[in-house]
């Protein structure tokens, strides 16, 4: 019998390191860019 090949997504998503790693990375960065482009919108402060 010749082993069943698995699909390159189903590959991916079997392994719960890669996961992991996405799960931490995707959010770091994109929470990181939201917030380098809400600074980059605010105005500046006025000093009394």
């Amino acid at each position: 019998m010749e082993p069943e090949k698995k699909h390159a997504l189903q590959k991916l998503l079997d392994n719960p390191w890669l996961l992991l790693v996405l799960g931490v990375v995707i959010p770091t960065l994109s929470y990181t860019v939201w917030g380098w482009i809400e600074l980059a919108n605010m105005a500046p402060a006025t000093l009394p």
